[in-house]
């Protein structure tokens, strides 16, 4: 997506106050615009289906479909992959997030953050990249320490090289591209190559799933987040 390119946004949450809200800080600005507003998860899922938005933000408690369960549909439906996901949670959601995060939403907000946190999250997922607010990070760390996965996904991680395997944990300790070229001793291009051939050989919409699988894999636990 071009810088001059306008961000459509399709906002999802059952709360009216919520939705007018984003939709009047959004009316000012010039790069992004809202298109359609949705109550819960089903009226999201045909508005996705009509409007083709570049980016929902779902609230995940909706009445009727929940925002995992259209966050699932959304990204698996066929001619709503370019839709992406963006995920409005409290600090009492963790196994909703959880939930989402399978589902392939792409960034995790929390709702007391300021608004231009918000604004500045959605830009980001709908170039493509991928955002979870630290506050919520730090609850996924802890339980993924707390609660060590049973399944690990040793099957895929057989198809990735051993530097490969290297980014794949520096991706999963939070590291961004740049931190990740230092750490390596490479330049960011070719960070940025083995971030692309990690999600092709393991199936990731993104890099939170990206760390997701870092993390049930083992590869890295909350004593080396950097």
């Amino acid at each position: 997506m071009t810088a001059a390119t306008t961000v459509r946004v399709l906002l999802a949450d059952d709360q009216q106050l919520i939705r007018t809200a984003l939709s009047m800080v959004i009316a000012d600005l010039p790069d992004i615009e809202v298109v359609g507003e949705a109550a819960d998860g089903a009226e999201a899922v045909a508005l996705v289906g009509r409007l083709a938005p570049d980016v929902v933000v779902m609230d995940l408690r909706m009445p009727g479909m929940d925002g995992i369960e259209a966050t699932r549909r959304i990204t698996r439906g066929t001619g709503t992959e370019g839709t992406r996901i963006v995920v409005l949670t409290t600090f009492d959601d963790d196994d909703h997030v959880y939930g989402a995060l399978r589902a392939g939403a792409s960034g995790f907000l929390v709702k007391d953050m300021a608004l231009d946190d918000i604004l500045a999250a959605i830009r980001i997922v709908a170039a493509g990249d991928a955002l979870i607010a630290p506050s919520v990070t730090r609850r996924l760390i802890q339980d993924f320490a707390a609660h060590p996965r049973q399944h690990v996904r040793q099957r895929e991680l057989t198809a990735i090289t051993d530097r490969e395997h290297e980014v794949l944990t520096l991706v999963g300790s939070g590291l961004s591209n740049t931190e990740i070229a230092a750490e390596l001793c490479i330049s960011v291009a070719t960070a940025k190559t083995y971030i692309t051939r990690l999600l092709a050989k393991l199936d990731a919409r993104d890099r939170v799933q990206l760390v997701i699988i870092a993390y049930e894999a083992g590869l890295v636990s909350a004593t080396e987040r950097r």
